[in-house]
């Protein structure tokens, strides 16, 4: 069984449910994904949580205590939203190795340093075998990667970051995360009569935009 974890750094999210994901790769051979998270905000139409305000504290604070709850060594960056160009190219310039991915992780939410440019993440960059981040990171092949990767999401039906994607199936969130586990244990756990039903729900009003 194969598997897609579209992610984005910018996701605290994402990185609270990386230690999940890591435990499901005894399972399932999973293969990360760096995906740029505003160009799927940008297709939706739609505002990140962290451009909402009240969203915005709320989503703060739940993370905080997700991880708190979770015993998660977490720390924000020093600035949020930012932007993740630089860590997801060089995501991608280091192999999109779980290595490479985890360090950059670590970087911004465990110990709550910058990951918005070159020089922000330069001496990680030279511990993953990078000396010169903002050559790597200004490649073409690596701007294409992240390109292709974003639209490949899209074409899967993506809306928001994290998302494992298994064959058809999408679990997005690390709130989902046991329901994936559910899903594992039993491929026919969403196939029953109530789960066909409200899938097709009819719509009782449209709001216009």
């Amino acid at each position: 069984m194969r598997a897609d974890w579209y992610f984005d750094f910018i996701s605290p999210f994402s990185y609270l449910q990386l230690p999940a994901i890591m435990a499901l790769r005894e399972r399932v051979a999973i293969m990360p994904v760096p995906i740029l998270f505003g160009a799927v905000l940008a297709h939706h139409g739609q505002l990140g949580p962290a451009e909402i305000p009240g969203k915005r504290e709320f989503t703060y604070r739940i993370v905080q205590w997700q991880a708190e709850r979770d015993g998660i060594a977490f720390r924000f960056p020093p600035a949020h939203p930012f932007n993740p160009i630089a860590a997801l190219r060089l995501a991608i310039a280091a192999g999109a190795s779980w290595q490479a991915i985890t360090a950059i992780f670590e970087h911004i939410w465990k110990q709550g340093r910058p990951g918005d440019s070159a020089e922000a993440l330069a001496e990680l960059a030279r511990g993953l075998g990078i000396d010169d981040i903002a050559t790597a990171i200004a490649r073409d092949d690596v701007k294409a990667t992240l390109r292709a990767n974003t639209d490949a999401a899209l074409a899967a039906g993506v809306f928001g970051v994290p998302t494992l994607r298994i064959g058809e199936e999408l679990f997005w969130g690390n709130d989902s995360t046991a329901m994936l586990r559910e899903w594992l244990d039993d491929p026919q756990r969403f196939a029953t009569p109530e789960y066909r039903r409200i899938a097709d729900l009819p719509r009782a009003v449209e709001r216009k935009r």
